[in-house]
């Protein structure tokens, strides 16, 4: 009996420790392995989540976004929360360079330089920024022992030349646009204006298209990183498929006009472009000519699937030279854009909106022990890659206590399903969204508009049903939610006032 006894106890703490064990391992997966590893961040710009073949776009063709697809992970519901400008990349960018939510992102861009003079003594610009406390992103990489690389489009006010070890072509907000660019195509009239023209400059000013320069900078800095022993971080930003939507003409002729889709939500115009701020006198939305005509749609639509066709072979590119270092195997690739783009949806051309084909966008995930071929349908905000990088390089925690987005990899190792159970939403002071349980509330406080979508029934963001008195209480309980995200984001904008009767 006694050595039954203590047979039994020996299995109980036997059993004990291997459970342990395995959840250990199971939590800590990507953290175990031998030496850092290295980190491959390619960012589009203006990509929406809808515009890669593998994932459900039948008229695009991306052969190599596909090829990330099938190779790692991809999250279905990644969001960027918005801006506080136009410029909604100047936004995307310094949240993911600096890890702050959108607001405190404003309040550091002030900081890095150049803003309105009494804000920024108000949001603090007297102390010391992210870039002078080695906060920033590749800063804090570079710390943890990385080597830094960076090429292509920057628009962050911290000094990219100044925080990566290399750094080249670093571009402005986008390529030069001219006049012949805007309002076109106008109905029965020709057009002034070519995608493949170099005489337009744009993509082409210097000498050669900036996608194909990027290529070109990407895999020349993975033949340097090859070379060296120290782990990378690469982090290579495309100014595509952002306007002009420039590219050779071969890549054009693959999209006929005839054959591109106008979008189910096309409208002439949308009604509440004044009143939420993205109206005629936006630049993004000056792009097509008022009122929206099906042919100006599609031909916007041809020229923004060809600009990203094209990257997409430059993507190719980058990622086969990375197989030909022999580090690809202990090398994480992060793929995402700043923000999607309407392109014609709901009668608007830019980004400044809260509907989904401009706020989400295109997220995958390849590295050693991702899943392949996998979708994660959880909510994330496309800056969590920072944080997953940082938590990858096993930064020092008290270096990143200022991080408020959260890192992709215990949803990749099972842990949980999503970083948000809400999505908070904003544009300037023309807009507000919360995003939960299936379900979207977007508001115009300068209309007093109050929108509500369904967003398993209704993806397309078409059926407005905030009048329907059947969703009267989900339209107060979103409501509620936003006025909690505010306070969470530390937003002044004061919806009470303005829809006193949804409290």
């Amino acid at each position: 009996m006694l050595y039954t006894s203590n047979a039994r106890g020996f299995t109980r703490r036997m059993l004990k420790h291997i459970c342990l064990c395995s959840i250990v391992l199971s939590l800590g997966v990507f953290q175990a392995q031998a030496e850092k590893p290295n980190i491959l961040f390619i960012f589009a710009d203006d990509q929406a989540f809808d515009t890669v073949a593998a994932l459900g776009n039948d008229e695009i063709e991306t052969p190599n976004l596909d090829r990330l697809v099938e190779r790692g992970t991809t999250f279905t519901h990644a969001y960027n929360m918005g801006s506080w400008s136009g410029a909604v990349c100047v936004a995307s960018r310094h949240m993911l360079n600096t890890g702050l939510f959108v607001w405190d992102a404003e309040a550091e861009s002030n900081r890095l330089g150049g803003g309105d003079k009494k804000k920024n003594a108000k949001q603090g610009g007297a102390e010391q920024n992210f870039q002078q406390k080695g906060l920033m992103w590749s800063q804090l990489m570079g710390a943890a022992g990385y080597d830094t690389y960076f090429a292509g489009k920057w628009h962050v006010r911290a000094s990219a030349e100044n925080i990566f070890a290399v750094a080249r072509n670093v571009r402005p907000g986008m390529p030069n646009q001219t006049p012949d660019g805007y309002n076109r195509p106008l109905p029965d009239q020709p057009d002034p204006w070519s995608p493949y023209d170099p005489k337009f400059e744009g993509y082409w000013k210097g000498g050669k298209h900036w996608s194909e320069v990027l290529g070109d900078d990407g895999v020349e800095y993975l033949g340097m990183a090859a070379k060296k022993d120290d782990p990378f971080f690469m982090y290579l930003a495309f100014n595509a498929p952002h306007d002009p939507r420039q590219s050779p003409k071969q890549f054009v002729d693959k999209y006929p006009v005839d054959d591109i889709k106008v979008p189910d939500s096309f409208v002439p115009e949308y009604e509440f472009g004044e009143a939420m701020k993205s109206g005629r006198g936006l630049r993004d939305e000056m792009l097509a000519p008022f009122p929206r005509t099906e042919q100006s749609v599609k031909v916007n639509r041809q020229e923004y699937y060809a600009i990203i066709t094209h990257m997409d072979v430059q993507i190719g590119r980058i990622v086969d030279a990375l197989e030909k270092t022999g580090k690809a195997d202990n090398t994480w690739i992060f793929f995402s854009a700043d923000h999607g783009l309407a392109v014609g949806h709901h009668g608007l051309m830019g980004k400044q909106n809260m509907f989904d084909h401009s706020v989400r966008v295109p997220l995958m995930v390849v590295g050693p022990g991702v899943e392949k071929g996998a979708r994660k349908d959880g909510k994330v905000y496309l800056q969590d890659i920072m944080a997953s990088s940082l938590e990858l390089a096993g930064v020092d925690k008290a270096k990143t206590e200022h991080v408020a987005f959260k890192s992709l990899l215990p949803i990749l190792e099972g842990a949980r399903d999503e970083n948000y159970q809400a999505i908070y939403g904003a544009y300037l002071d023309g807009q507000r969204a919360v995003t939960d349980d299936g379900h979207k509330l977007i508001l115009y406080p300068q209309a007093k508009a109050v929108l509500l979508f369904d967003l398993k029934a209704d993806p397309k963001e078409i059926i407005n049903l905030a009048e329907d008195p059947a969703h009267q209480e989900r339209v107060k309980s979103l409501f509620g939610r936003l006025l909690e995200l505010q306070k969470e984001n530390g937003d002044s904008l004061d919806l009470r006032e303005v829809y006193p009767a949804l409290l």
